[in-house]
């Protein structure tokens, strides 16, 4: 069950941001014998504040037990199907057609909270949306296409810390502890042999600022100058594709626990002027996968977002290193090495699935806290407009927008990483780990094969340097030959 430690119990209200008083308040705590206590205590606020929207009246499972008689509506509106779990219950409802689910919805006080939950008509929109996307302030209004968002009806009584959960981190919004975290390294004015040197062949994060200066897109790229631009142009939004226009009225009225995120792949070949607004940073230039010419897989985005979307725990492509540069906005990132899976986060063996938390909130909400004890901390840093974050090959990297924000990525594949590349493409389960290219299975091929008619003997050069840095990390040190590991003492060869 949820307590007031990840929720704030009883009735959420809107607090200021940053605001911290001096409050007496109910806690529910579950011990380990599942007996729930309930105390007063005068404690801080947690700095928690809540955006405007409707729960419909539903509250943490821990709630149940302080408020006499009881009596959780959820089990009784259900009938039999109360021994489901709440998980399976809105699985059974996503098999339904939209009229299904509002008749369904007419049954009991129960059935009104699963079917009014927005994930499921969420998923019918984005089913069915053949067309344009045009978001009319909740997905169920815009499934039955009502411009108005309806008033929903408040339950009394039900208790369910699944649906209340999503509630929450769809209206959370961002705890200044999360934030205050900044160790990533910052430079400025670096060269690129400086970069090279420090930063891309040891494999280690950096924030460079100051190198988009003469980028157009710092000073134009705003929603009037996009939507002119761009006109009816349709961009990737999820699984569907939407007009800039639809995409930022969606995104001022959405309040949902996983925001849709526009993540479009060939933003420049369909308006090439937004391809000209920008240029590479310099210490970025090489970029290998470009001998495969039109055959290269994707590797450079648009990403535009509201305050709360974002990208959870995942590792680049193709073992590329990737660059991102912030426009508009301005973004929080966390990241672990390559040898230290963050915490909440499960990749399947073979690499090719990973289980995380629903959404970026959850994970904040639930496994943050933990990164404080690692032996490895996660670097971690706000990135703002106008600076570049360097993401190398391997890292796991989380990223949420704190306001509305526009950025622009890129993965690239240079002689620092090549070797580690094309390694990754010649795995055995390569198709289906490879993303961004029709050809998964013979990518690797291909690739080798332009590189070695591009750069003759480069790879040769790379692989002896590579054996040779291995061989000299694995001889022993001066102190480690004259010393018997076993007795502790000198020893001495003539």
């Amino acid at each position: 069950m949820l307590s007031s430690k990840t929720l704030l119990c009883k009735n959420h209200k809107r607090k200021k941001k940053n605001v911290k008083t001096k409050k007496s308040k109910k806690i529910c705590v579950s011990t380990e014998k599942g007996v729930t206590k309930q105390y007063q205590e005068e404690e801080e606020d947690e700095g928690f504040s809540l955006k405007g929207s409707d729960s419909h009246g539903v509250q943490p499972l821990g709630n149940l037990y302080i408020n006499p008689p009881f009596h959780n509506s959820r089990n009784t509106g259900l009938g039999n199907l109360q021994t489901l779990t709440d998980e399976l219950v809105l699985d059974i409802l996503g098999l339904l057609e939209g009229t299904h689910l509002g008749i369904l919805s007419t049954v009991s006080k129960s059935f009104y909270i699963f079917c009014n939950h927005e994930p499921l008509w969420r998923n019918l929109v984005l089913e069915t949306c053949k067309g344009g996307l045009f978001f009319k302030g909740s997905w169920k209004s815009t499934f039955v296409g009502v411009c108005n968002r309806t008033c929903g009806v408040k339950i009394r009584d039900f208790y369910s810390d699944y649906l209340f959960q999503s509630w929450l981190c769809a209206n959370l919004e961002m705890k200044s502890e999360w934030l205050e975290r900044d160790n990533v390294v910052r430079r400025k004015g670096v060269s690129v042999d400086e970069f090279v040197m420090n930063f891309e062949e040891p494999n280690k994060p950096v924030l460079l600022e100051g190198c988009l200066e003469n980028w157009p897109a710092l000073e134009k790229w705003n929603r009037e100058y996009l939507i002119e631009k761009c006109g009816d142009v349709r961009f990737s939004v999820g699984p569907v594709e939407m007009k800039l226009e639809d995409y930022f009225r969606y995104a001022d009225q959405v309040r949902e626990e996983r925001p849709l995120y526009l993540f479009d792949p060939k933003f420049a070949e369909k308006v090439p002027q937004l391809g000209k607004d920008f240029d590479v940073p310099i210490f970025f230039n090489e970029d290998l996968f470009s001998v495969l010419g039109n055959e290269r897989p994707d590797y450079r985005w648009i990403i535009i977002g509201p305050a709360g979307s974002g990208s959870s725990f995942h590792i680049d492509p193709n073992s590329t290193s990737a660059w991102n540069a912030v426009i508009k906005g301005s973004k929080k990132w966390i990241l672990f090495p390559p040898d230290v899976v963050p915490p909440g986060v499960h990749p399947s063996p073979d690499g090719a699935e990973v289980a995380s938390p629903v959404s970026i909130m959850e994970w904040f909400m639930n496994f943050y806290n933990a990164t404080k004890n690692l032996k490895k901390r996660p670097i971690e840093c706000v990135c703002k407009a106008g600076e570049v974050i360097f993401v190398p090959n391997g890292w796991w990297h989380l990223v949420i927008n704190l306001e509305d924000s526009i950025a622009i990525t890129q993965n690239f594949v240079s002689r620092r990483n090549l070797l580690n590349v094309l390694e990754f493409l010649k795995r055995p389960n390569a198709c289906t780990l490879v993303s961004g290219t029709s050809d998964r299975v013979n990518l690797h091929d291909k690739f080798k094969s332009a590189i070695e008619a591009y750069l003759p003997g480069t790879i040769d050069e790379l692989t002896l340097k590579a054996e040779e840095k291995k061989a000299q990390q694995s001889k022993p040190s001066f102190w480690d030959s004259v010393t018997d590991s076993k007795a502790g003492a000198f020893k001495f060869s003539f």
